[in-house]
């Protein structure tokens, strides 16, 4: 049943425009649950609302939560694309079909605008005079990608500032990985001439960039620079090596990607082979969400509009298991985006039909060995809780539990974590962080007591405060990382705040043995069992969680404490360097421009900060190399 329209609601379905647009339908607390474009507005919005025994089953059960919406009028279709795509992106509402963690997903950055430029990786593509590639499925690809190309070019990988301070050659030099360019060992034009090399192999244009090095290695031996041609010749060894797995279609210059996908349930594998030169050059798994019930021209529209968003290369051929509905405003979108036609089909016959069928093929196995990975992921997870609860005397399985942890350094920036599995899996969702507020000095056994005291206290405000909701479940199971001390001071807090009755124990890291309060005698488990290694998971989380956050609050002390010896530099022009940049490193690595633009800063105030933390960075740099 549709949820009860309210007056304003319908006079917004009336006064809808016949324009295009974007519209969002939310719930009674104003979450977007679902995104969608439209030709025509009215007729599109009014037919959720007029006509829901023709709507899908998903559709159906998401409009029993819908009872207002919003529309965004657009000029044309296409920027109606555009829009949704965008906001999906940003606000990953439940019932759309979305392209899962693509936000996370790395590019390869080449740094043009660097007078030797570098290759690294990056978080998002800008607009900084940099060539970006990717997006790229797992950052792995990346740094593999980085490897390869430094074992056949001698790209520099050093950062700006060891680039600046360097006094003489590094190892990477004298073992054939760098040629110098901080001692002027190679000239700027013939560095950068190298760089251009790497950017046509990362578009996929390895043939050229072969023949020119041929071209070259010839040349150098008719010179009698041996040396010379037989660096180039082992260049030329290692791109044939690379590419000859590659080929797809001998003899064709085809530029396309192929795209396709299996669906198990409510997600879909998709898999992306890029074929640049008739060459694959490389291949892509993702995963889009929120599929169930939605036909194959939706999961089309959905992973074309998602995926290419942020493409730095877009082919002029794409062959898809299924074509969208709107695959002319796809096509003019796509066409606007890369400069040129592009030609979105479903081929029937021939080599190309060949080469979808064996990326739909990659995409089934994808998915088969995913769902078996998954059942053997299940088996581990039962046994582990199962093996909990009988080793622990539990009374049944432990669905929730929270582990817990203490860092700091000698007493300072003392914080506690705060790691929860549900069903014996991470949900980071839940995680929390503490700081210590009433302990002083290196006391791990007061901070404990003080942490487990907050978090159960919490449980009793979270129905009255939603900024605690998150600690109003109550946990089947309790672990303290730590031993006998710890787990006694956290103990005695649950007894205090009314909830001794939680099963609590401690894991001691130097056996891995487990303890119970009120008892001397250690649980030992077996080392191989799924049980201990559900609890070393959850302890390593904590652990990791907490130190992260420890080492964030380090770092940021420091700085603040470095910046504030800084000539013009005061608490307002702090705060926006604290806010903007992580670290001292992302600072120093900044540009006189780059620190101008923060508010309150100036360019005369930048180049404060950045000499002063030249000048503080060149001792230590002496040091190390005394």
């Amino acid at each position: 049943m549709a949820a009860e329209r309210s007056p304003e609601l319908d006079e917004k379905l009336k006064s809808l425009p016949s324009d295009p647009g974007v519209y969002l339908l939310k719930d009674d607390e104003g979450q977007v649950l679902y995104v969608g474009k439209a030709v025509v507005l009215k007729n599109r919005v009014r037919s959720y609302f007029h006509t829901p025994e023709r709507l899908a089953p998903k559709v159906r059960a998401m409009m029993r939560h819908i009872v207002d919406l919003e529309y965004i009028v657009t000029s044309t279709e296409v920027e109606a694309l555009i829009l949704e795509a965008t906001l999906i992106k940003q606000m990953k509402p439940h019932y759309n079909i979305r392209l899962k963690d693509d936000k996370a997903y790395p590019y390869l950055r080449l740094t043009w605008e660097e007078d030797f430029p570098r290759l690294v990786i990056a978080r998002k593509a800008g607009h900084d005079g940099s060539r970006y590639f990717g997006p790229y499925p797992r950052a792995q690809a990346v740094r593999d990608t980085i490897r390869l190309l430094r074992k056949i070019f001698p790209i520099r990988n050093c950062t700006n500032q060891k680039f600046k301070n360097a006094a003489r050659p590094c190892l990477e030099y004298h073992i054939g990985h760098c040629q110098a360019p901080c001692q002027d060992l190679v000239s700027k034009a013939s560095y950068r001439q190298m760089m251009e090399q790497v950017e046509q192999f990362l578009e996929g244009r390895a043939d050229e960039v072969e023949r020119d090095l041929v071209k070259k290695m010839n040349e150098a031996a008719e010179n009698l620079e041996f040396e010379r041609a037989a660096e180039l010749r082992n260049q030329v060894q290692a791109i044939r090596a690379v590419r000859e797995p590659q080929k797809v279609a001998a003899g064709t210059e085809r530029e396309l990607d192929a795209i396709a996908w299996a669906v198990d349930g409510d997600e879909a594998v998709v898999q992306v082979f890029r074929v640049r030169k008739g060459r694959l050059t490389g291949r892509e798994a993702l995963a889009l969400s929120g599929v169930e019930g939605s036909g194959e021209a939706a999961l089309a529209e959905a992973f074309l509009t998602q995926y290419y968003a942020n493409a730095q290369e877009i082919p002029p051929e794409i062959l898809i298991q299924a074509v969208p509905d709107n695959a002319g405003q796809m096509g003019d979108w796509l066409r606007g985006k890369r400069g040129g036609a592009v030609h979105i089909r479903v081929p029937q016959r021939g080599e190309k039909a060949q080469l979808l069928a064996m990326v739909r093929k990659n995409a089934e196995m994808a998915r088969d060995e995913g769902l078996r990975r998954q059942e053997r992921q299940d088996a581990h997870v039962q046994e582990g809780l199962l093996g909990l609860q009988h080793a622990l005397g539990l009374s049944g399985i432990p669905h929730r539990m929270e582990c817990y942890d203490i860092s700091n350094t000698q007493g300072t920036e003392s914080v506690a974590s705060m790691v929860v599995f549900t069903d014996g899996r991470p949900d980071k969702a839940q995680y929390r962080r503490f700081k210590i507020k009433t302990v002083e000095g290196p006391n791990d056994f007061a901070s404990m007591y003080e942490v487990i005291g907050r978090r159960f206290r919490h449980r009793e405000l979270a129905e009255d405060n939603p900024n605690l909701k998150r600690f109003a479940e109550t946990p089947d199971l309790v672990i303290i990382d730590g031993g006998r001390g710890q787990l006694g001071y956290a103990a005695r807090a649950m007894r205090e705040v009314g909830v001794g009755d939680i099963a609590v124990f401690g894991l001691a890291k130097q056996h891995e043995w487990l303890f119970e309060p009120e008892s001397p005698t250690p649980i030992i488990l077996d080392r191989d069992s799924e049980a201990l290694k559900m609890l070393q998971h959850i302890r390593d989380e904590a652990h990791r969680f907490a130190i992260t956050f420890h080492r964030k609050l380090r770092t940021r002390r420091n700085l603040k404490s470095l910046l504030d010896d800084v000539p013009g530099i005061g608490p307002k022009r702090k705060k926006a360097l604290l806010r903007a940049y992580p670290d001292l490193t992302a600072i120093r690595e900044a540009t006189v421009e780059d620190l101008g633009h923060l508010p309150g800063m100036s360019k005369a105030a930048a180049e404060s900060v950045l000499t002063y933390l030249q000048q503080q960075a060149a001792p230590a740099a002496e040091r190390s190399e005394s």
